[in-house]
This record gives C-alpha cells, structure tokens and sequence, in this order.
C-alpha cells in the first residue's frame, strides 16, 4: 500500500509543532495554516461563524436498535454515532496510551479556539447550489468522480493563498450529501473548476464503508466533518458524537471504519488509524463551563477516533470566532494517562 501524506495541525499557541508527511515515506516540518473562512449561505462575507444549519440531515445514522450499550465500537460510519461509554476495554489499551505519550504531547489541545480562524471551515448549500468538476491531482483513482456542489467560494482550510492541507467541506442538506477536498485549489480557468489531490462524496444517510485500502481527504480514509466539535452543540451542551484526533506516531495498519494507512511504526503498541479511545467515567470535570464540559463529557460517551498524522492529543473543531479560550482552557489539563482504548467490533488491518 502507498504511503500518505498527514494533516498539518495548527496550534492554538502560535508555535510550530513536528507533522509527518509519508506520501514518500520522508519527514516533513510543517506549519499549519490558519483558516479563513467565506460563508456561504450565511453570515458576512469573511465571518468565521454562525454556520447555515444542516436542515433535516443527519450526520450519518445511529447505531441499529440492536446494538447492545456493551458492545464493541463498532466498524461502520455509524460508529461516529454509537455511545461507547460502556464499550469493552481493549486488551493493550495500557500499552497503547503508554506508547502514545511517549511520542509527543501528552495532553489533550483543541485544535480550535484563538486566533479565531483555527480549526475547519465549512459551507453549507442547498438546493441549485452550481456543480463544478474536480481534477484530481494524485488519488483519483480512489476518489469520487464529481461534478461536486462545491462553490468558487468554499473556504479553505488556510486560507486561498494557504499551503498546508487545504481542506474543503460541503454540505449539501438538500440531498444530506458531505463532499470533501484534500489539498484543493479553485481554478477559473479555462473553465471553473477545482484541482484537489483527493476527493469524496459520502452520503450521510449511509453507514457504508469506503473500500479497503481508499484514502479520502483525511489520512484514515475517515470523512472529517462528522468528527468535528461545532460551537452551536457544544455551546448547547450537547455533543453526540466522538470526535477526531490526532497523533504524532501511528501504526501502518487500520480499524473499521478507517480504511487506509499513514503510519510510521509496525509496533503493536501504536495506534492504528480508526482506533477509538475514551476518557475514563471517573475523570472530574468540576469546574468546567457549559462547552468543556459538553466536549469533556462526549469524551466520555463518545471517545475519540484516531484519524490523522499531526500534534498528540490535537482534537478537532470548527473554525468560529465564538468559541471561549478560557472556558476551552480546562480541557487542556485533560491528561492522556486518563483515557483508554475501546475494544472495535472489526480487527486490525496491518498494511
């Protein structure tokens, strides 16, 4: 299997941190970029939040009814959707936290916040919203065919003139469809268009996986978007979802649902792509304000999904010039020592 390249994480303390680009198997040093956001549908023109509302669309399904509180995670999309608070611990997860802190931050650090343009920008379109073509750049034969519904001004993750990942997503809640660039650029000539190194369309009414070994614009051929912590859920008190992280060394394998590799070690103690952690039920979080808090507690209903290369511990979030600092400050004491690997329904595909 290809080697992948990695997400260039940004931090919220303006430092530079070590991310890894293995597309060639060599290490790069990287700064990630800021993101500046256009909304579409919504907003002023340059404002970093509120976002368009995604309408009757969900995020993926929930778990069938059958599902037991006691299962393992499980190894579809719905996984996303799918409280693990009483999910089996795995056999190793001493092993793998250990492993994890020992190669790189051992902390969690949202990677949102301040400056206000951290974390993913997104639009949401709607019916009649223009398709435009993507030409892919290096993984199209893993990647949707388009016309996509993504507009010339979609922001980037970085900014137009950024380098870095250059995210972009899209929501279209007219058909609850996410479409997502890697490394995307905007062309307006000859005709308008996108060029991206990869692309996909999921559908969000699907649980269905990508097929084995098919990146997407993550590195763990996971879609981003359901991983993100937007303000408006956290702000409510309510996150329903685990969330995406990264971590500076993975294992060269994945676990349903991540189907694609970007690891660095073949050490059973690292963490594959796809591998869900929790915090512990026993964790305090006296003291925390109301969107911490609601972050702290889905840390522990819904864990985490590893996801991409990047800063240890980095979660992610949506760029908004609302979110608090200092309420978002607490969660930056949450050790890794106090979280533990869940047991996945799927095996681990060593690549």
């Amino acid at each position: 299997m290809k080697p992948k390249r990695s997400q260039f994480s940004s931090h919220s303390d303006g430092k530079c941190e070590r991310a890894r680009s293995l597309r060639a198997g060599a290490a790069l040093l990287g700064v990630a970029a800021l993101a500046c956001v256009a909304l579409l549908g919504a907003g002023s023109a340059g404002a970093v939040g509120p976002y368009p509302d995604l309408g009757s669309c969900t995020v993926f399904p929930a778990p069938p009814a059958s599902t037991s509180p006691t299962a393992p995670s499980l190894g579809t999309e719905a996984a996303w959707n799918q409280n693990i608070s009483k999910a089996p611990r795995a056999a190793n997860s001493s092993k793998v936290i250990a492993y994890i802190d020992s190669h790189g931050g051992n902390a969690i650090h949202p990677d949102f916040g301040s400056p206000r343009e951290y974390g993913f920008p997104y639009a949401v379109v709607g019916a009649g919203a223009k398709q435009l073509p993507i030409h892919y750049t290096a993984y199209g034969s893993e990647s949707s065919p388009g016309p996509f519904p993504v507009p010339a001004g979609a922001p980037v993750e970085g900014g137009a003139h950024a380098e870095g990942d250059r995210h972009v997503l899209v929501v279209d809640k007219a058909t609850c469809k996410l479409f997502e660039l890697y490394d995307a650029r905007y062309q307006a000539t000859p005709k308008p268009h996108w060029d991206a190194d990869a692309g996909v369309e999921w559908d969000l009414r699907s649980a269905a996986l990508r097929p084995d070994g098919w990146t997407s614009a993550d590195a763990a051929g996971l879609p981003i978007f359901p991983g993100l912590v937007r303000y408006e859920e956290a702000a409510a008190g309510h996150v329903d979802h685990a969330i995406r992280v990264t971590m500076d060394s993975t294992r060269n394998a994945w676990i349903h649902p991540a189907s694609h590799c970007a690891g660095d070690s073949a050490s059973g103690a690292a963490p594959p792509m796809g591998m869900r952690l929790r915090l512990k039920a026993n964790y305090p979080l006296k003291g925390m304000g109301t969107a911490a808090r609601a972050i702290a507690v889905a840390m522990k209903e819904y864990g985490l999904i590893v996801a991409d290369n990047g800063s240890n511990w980095y979660i992610s979030g949506s760029s908004d010039s609302r979110w608090d600092d200092e309420e978002l400050e607490p969660l930056k004491g949450i050790p890794g020592s106090a979280f533990e690997v869940v047991r996945s329904a799927a095996g681990v595909h060593a690549c």
